[in-house]
């Protein structure tokens, strides 16, 4: 049971992510694509495993550290999706040594050029995606711009393969609506499945047409084109993706447990054990229509309590308080009682515990599953 728990712990309802998980495969098979889930958010294989098409794979990571300990559990098709430094070279051809077949990207022709020695020197054939900027967000290259064909002449010179194109509407996360969100997800598949074009036409074959993000997969119309899918916090959800209104809070399935340690009544505060150390830093609701604080705040059996929020953190501790900041407003809460907080953000949250406890829907922990972290 939760109450037997030392406080804080993170808190994983099955239900809820196996609702998620089905919604998600149901949504990608209707669209016609396969699916590449994004592993960076649950680093766990017990999820993983929940997620994936077959054992082997196939899957997204965010890390070298994430591909070893999932090449360990014997996944084998493993895309990393961060544009890969020179000096990780020789880890992604140890990995593919053991058995991975581990793809990587890249923009520019420095990385290119890497990759390509590496292999000639190896002697082995590593493939890599080009990564296409669909949205001015982060990293790629601009479709229809020549620098393309030159990164693509670069690998395959030295005995690389360009394995195709991917791109990630990362400024999906900061669309105002969910029309906003369909727009992106259009601008997203063209970007990337004209830069496939591009390639072909030149004579490159360019198999692999990758898309991912949660907002853009949940409210995508059509994919033609696209080969595969990418998204990963969709398998917990948090309060930023309600914001968005990608999911419900009665979705989310990652909270951490805490316990009320004291409380400032004239403030209208209770104080509990868990601080940013368990909740993270993210304060990525702050932004949106609805700040969230660092969490909203539950019972023990995950219902939430209406517009009580965590509304302040230290290391360690917690202050929970009614939204308005009314003292008279915040409910009784003695000293021992366990609640349970949503997270803005499922990732930075889950980052900061080694395990998940499970539930389905109650306060019965019906089994603990490992996370790691790190790089």
């Amino acid at each position: 049971m939760l109450h037997d728990l030392e406080t804080p712990a993170l808190v994983l309802d099955e239900g809820r992510m196996s609702r998620n998980i089905s919604r998600m495969r149901s949504r990608l098979d209707t669209l016609g694509v396969s699916f590449r889930p994004h592993v960076k958010t649950c680093k766990s294989i017990d999820v993983a495993r929940r997620m994936m098409s077959t054992p082997a794979g196939p899957i997204t990571v965010s890390t070298l550290k994430e591909a070893e300990y999932f090449l360990a559990h014997g996944v084998t098709d493993i895309l990393y999706a961060v544009g890969v430094a020179p000096n990780k070279l020789s880890h992604v051809l140890a990995l593919r040594a053991r058995g991975a077949r581990l793809t990587v990207i890249l923009d520019n022709v420095d990385a290119a050029r890497a990759v390509a020695a590496a292999s000639r020197d190896a002697g082995q054939c590593l493939e890599a995606l080009i990564e296409v900027d669909s949205d001015g967000h982060r990293s790629g290259v601009q479709p229809a711009d020549p620098l393309l064909l030159a990164i693509a002449a670069a690998l395959e010179s030295g005995g690389a393969r360009l394995a195709g194109v991917m791109t990630h509407a990362g400024s999906s996360y900061n669309c105002a609506n969910v029309d906003a969100i369909r727009a992106m997800a259009e601008q997203e598949r063209d970007a990337v499945v004209q830069s496939a074009k591009q390639l072909r036409d030149a004579g490159y074959a360019c198999p692999v047409v990758s898309v991912g993000s949660t907002p853009t997969a949940t409210f995508a119309r059509d994919l033609t084109g696209v080969t595969e899918v990418r998204t990963g916090v969709f398998v917990f959800f948090d309060l930023f993706m309600a914001g968005l209104q990608v999911c419900r809070i009665e979705d989310i399935a990652l909270s951490v447990l805490t316990s009320v340690i004291g409380h400032q009544r004239d403030k209208g505060w209770a104080i509990v054990d868990a601080g940013w150390m368990a909740m993270s830093r993210d304060r990525g609701t702050a932004k949106q229509a609805v700040d969230q604080g660092y969490g909203v705040v539950c019972d023990a059996g995950g219902k939430p309590i209406p517009d009580l929020i965590m509304v302040d953190a230290n290391q360690e501790h917690g202050i929970i308080a009614h939204r308005s900041g009314d003292p008279a407003r915040l409910p009784e809460l003695p000293v021992g009682t366990l609640l349970r907080v949503l997270p803005n953000h499922a990732c930075a949250t889950g980052a900061q515990h080694d395990r998940y406890h499970i539930v389905k829907g109650n306060e019965r922990v019906t089994a603990v599953w490992s996370r790691f972290s790190g790089w």
